[in-house]
């Protein structure tokens, strides 16, 4: 199950990348201060995402429990940041703006590959027999 839950993470990852390249080249950086996305909680985002996906691939390298929880913590607080951006996403309207609003299918799949792989680390981490 620890491979699974390595490939529901690489779909997450490369659809936070190209929402995060799609960001950066609308202009992200330079409308920060006027945007509903400030620039520290659109990097915090993937900075503990890829934090917590290290402890992961170590864990599951060294059998390590201890490892494979604080990827979940790291998870955790990084799938809180992600629903504070989606919720803002949507209070804000933006998946209905035709032209530079974020692409909704790409959000989506984002959306559902990291509620899985937040499973699928719960589940795994605690399972009785780790990998």
């Amino acid at each position: 199950m620890g491979l699974v839950t390595a490939a529901a993470w690489t779909i997450a990852a490369l659809a936070g990348v190209y929402l995060l390249y799609y960001w950066l080249s609308g202009g992200g950086l330079r409308r920060a201060k006027v945007t509903r996305f400030p620039a520290a909680l659109v990097f915090a985002h993937p900075a503990l995402s890829v934090s917590a996906l290290v402890c992961w691939i170590a864990g599951l390298v060294t059998g390590s429990r201890v490892l494979a929880w604080t990827a979940f913590g790291a998870l955790a607080a990084a799938a809180l940041l992600g629903f504070a951006m989606f919720t803002r996403w949507l209070g804000a309207g933006r998946h209905k703006v035709r032209g530079r609003g974020f692409p909704v299918l790409a959000v989506t799949l984002h959306g559902l590959a990291g509620v899985a792989t937040f499973a699928l680390v719960l589940l795994t981490a605690s399972a009785p027999r780790f990998f």
